[in-house]
C-alpha cells in the first residue's frame, strides 16, 4: 500500500522507536480506570476533602500542546476525555523528548499519575509515568471544536458521507455524534428485548440458509453448500420457522436478527437490515395494535426520556393510542377510489387510470393498491398510524375478515412517511393456507419477487394445529432513524452497503 508524506513520517518515527528499544505495539496494557471512573472519583475526593488516588489511564491521543518544560493533551477513551499535564520535575528531559519526538495525535497513550484540577478548573492528570500503546501510521482527519453562542459547535474534517460510510471507523473515531447514535441504537434493541421479555415472549433463533425462502414478498440472495450440492436462500423473514414454534407450544416467541433482500438500496432499504419478529398465539391484529405501540412507547421512555422526537422537521409523538386508518376508506379519500367497487386487475386499472394516477400496465390489483398505498397514503403518515384491512391478493399469510373473505386482518405503520411495521391475524387454516400458495403461484410470473414459493414443510406444520395467532415484523434500522433523526438508514448501519468504486 503506498504511503503519503504525513503517513511516511509516521513510520520512520516507529522505526526510532524500535531502535530505541521502546515497543509501540505492546502487548499488556496495566490501566486501572477508565477515564469517566477516574474523574468521578477524583470528584469524589474532592468533594470529601481526600487525597485523590493514583490511577493509571489509557487513551487515544486527541490535542497535543508542547512548551518547553510543560506539555498539555487530551486522551480519551470509550467512556470520555480528560487533559494530561506533563512537566519536566516528574517526567525529566528525556522522557519530555520522547514525549516531543515519538507522539502524535491518533496515538493510544498510557498515563499514570495523580488526578488534579488546573488553575483554569479543567480536571487533568498530573502525569508521573507514560508509554506507547500504538502507534497510529495514518492521521485521523482533523476535528475542531469552537463555542457559538455559548455552545460547543464541533466542525469535522471528515464529513463527506461517502467516505465517512466506507470508513466508518474513522467516522466513529472522530465524530462522537455519529458514536451516540449507535448507542442509541444498542438501547433500542435492548429496551425491545426487556418489554418483549416482561410480556411473556421467549427469544429464540431460526435459520438464516433456507431451503424454501418466505414469509415476505421479496428476491432473496440464493447460495449453495458444495458438501450438500444444495442451493440455499438467505432468509428475507423469519415468519415461517417461527410460527413453526407455535405449533411446538411455544404461544409467545421473538427473534431479532438479519434479513437479506436482494433488492433495490435507497435512503430507507439495505440489502441486508435487522428486523424484528413476533408471534403470539391466541392475539388477533387489533391486539397486537396495542401491543405494538405500547412497545414503541416503552422503547421512547427508556432510551429517550421521553415519547416525542423530532424527525425530518417534524415533531412526532409515539404516545398511545396511535391512528388508526382504514385502508378502503383512506384511498377513497386520497385517491377517490373505492377498491370494493373494482375487483378486478382490469376495472382497478382503469379507475387508476382515469384519475391520472399512473397504474403500471399488466399488474396485478394487489400490486395496483399497493402503488395506490405507496404514492398516496405512505408520504403524508407523519404521526404514527395504523393502516388496516388489506386486500387478500397482497397478504398471503394473513386470515380473512369474517363474512369478507377478499379482505384480511392485517396492519402496516407509519410513522413518518415511512412503512415501520407490518402485521396480521396468521392464517391458520393449512388447506386455506395451501389454496393460496398455489393462487399466488398462478397470479405472478415466477420471476417475479412478489411470489411466494409453497413450502410442503410449513404446511405440514400447521396440518398439526397451529393455534390463533398474531404475527408483527418490524425494522430495527427504520425505528433506530425515527429515534435518533437520520434521514438515511445508512447513517444507522455500522457498514451499510455500497457500490464498488472503481480504486478498490
Amino acid at each position: 500500500m503506498e504511503l503519503n508524506d504525513l503517513e511516511r513520517i509516521r513510520l520512520e518515527k516507529l522505526e526510532r522507536m524500535r531502535a530505541a528499544g521502546i515497543e509501540p505495539y505492546p502487548t499488556r496494557v496495566h490501566n486501572t480506570h477508565t477515564i469517566a471512573e477516574a474523574v468521578k472519583q477524583f470528584e469524589a475526593a474532592e468533594k470529601e476533602g481526600t487525597a485523590p488516588a493514583k490511577v493509571i489511564l489509557a487513551g487515544r491521543v486527541r490535542s497535543m500542546r508542547l512548551m518547553g518544560k510543560l506539555g498539555f493533551a487530551h486522551a480519551e477513551d470509550g467512556s470520555g476525555r480528560v487533559q494530561l499535564f506533563f512537566r519536566i520535575n516528574e517526567l525529566g528531559e528525556e522522557a519530555m523528548n520522547t514525549l516531543k519526538e515519538h507522539y502524535d495525535l491518533g496515538d493510544f497513550i498510557e498515563a499514570e499519575g495523580t488526578m488534579m484540577r488546573t488553575r483554569t478548573g479543567e480536571i487533568s492528570l498530573q502525569v508521573t509515568a507514560f508509554r506507547m500503546l500504538a502507534k497510529a501510521i495514518t492521521p485521523l482527519p482533523a476535528a475542531k471544536d469552537e463555542v457559538v453562542d455559548g455552545e460547543v459547535v464541533r466542525h469535522a474534517t471528515l464529513n463527506d458521507p461517502e467516505t465517512r460510510y466506507r470508513q466508518r471507523y474513522a467516522d466513529l473515531a472522530v465524530n462522537p455524534d455519529v458514536r451516540q447514535i449507535f448507542r442509541t441504537r444498542a438501547g433500542i434493541t435492548r429496551a425491545m428485548r426487556e418489554f418483549l421479555d416482561g410480556e411473556g415472549f421467549l427469544e429464540v433463533e431460526t435459520p438464516i440458509l433456507q431451503p424454501i425462502y418466505g414469509g415476505a414478498a421479496a428476491r432473496p440472495f440464493i447460495t449453495h453448500h458444495n458438501q450438500l450440492k444444495q442451493d440455499l436462500f438467505l432468509r428475507i423473514s423469519f415468519e415461517l420457522y417461527l410460527k413453526r414454534l407455535l405449533v411446538g407450544m411455544f404461544d409467545r416467541v421473538y427473534e431479532i436478527g438479519r434479513d437479506f433482500r436482494n433488492e433495490g438500496i435507497s435512503f430507507k432499504h439495505n440489502p441486508e437490515f435487522t428486523q424484528m419478529e413476533f408471534y403470539a398465539a391466541y392475539l388477533d391484529y387489533l391486539k397486537v395494535m396495542e401491543l405494538t405501540e405500547n412497545m414503541v412507547a416503552y422503547i421512547c421512555d427508556q432510551v429517550l426520556g421521553s415519547r416525542k422526537t423530532t424527525f425530518n422537521g417534524h415533531e412526532i409523538d409515539f404516545t398511545p393510542p396511535w391512528r388508526r386508518v382504514e385502508l378502503r376508506q383512506g384511498l377513497i379519500e386520497a385517491c377517490g377510489i373505492d377498491i370494493q367497487e373494482h375487483r378486478t386487475d382490469e376495472a382497478l386499472f382503469a379507475a387508476m387510470d382515469a384519475k391520472g394516477l399512473k397504474p403500471k400496465p399488466g399488474a396485478p390489483r394487489g400490486k395496483l393498491i399497493d402503488q395506490m398505498i405507496g404514492d398516496f397514503l405512505e408520504p403524508n403518515f407523519i404521526q404514527p398510524t395504523f393502516l388496516y384491512n388489506y386486500p387478500r391478493d397482497i397478504s398471503p399469510l394473513a386470515k380473512s375478515m369474517p363474512g369478507d373473505p377478499q379482505t384480511v386482518e392485517r396492519f402496516e405503520g407509519f410513522v413518518g412517511g415511512m412503512e415501520l411495521c407490518n402485521a396480521f391475524t396468521e392464517l391458520n387454516d393449512p388447506l386455506d393456507q395451501e389454496a393460496r400458495f398455489l393462487e399466488m403461484g398462478r397470479a405472478y410470473d415466477a420471476e417475479d419477487e412478489e411470489s411466494n414459493p409453497l413450502d410442503e414443510d410449513y404446511l405440514r406444520a400447521m396440518r398439526y394445529g397451529m393455534p390463533p395467532c398474531g404475527g408483527f415484523g418490524m425494522g430495527i434500522d427504520r425505528l433506530v432513524m425515527l429515534l435518533t433523526g437520520q434521514r438515511s438508514i445508512r447513517e444507522v448501519l455500522l457498514f451499510p452497503h455500497l457500490r464498488e468504486r472503481e480504486d478498490e
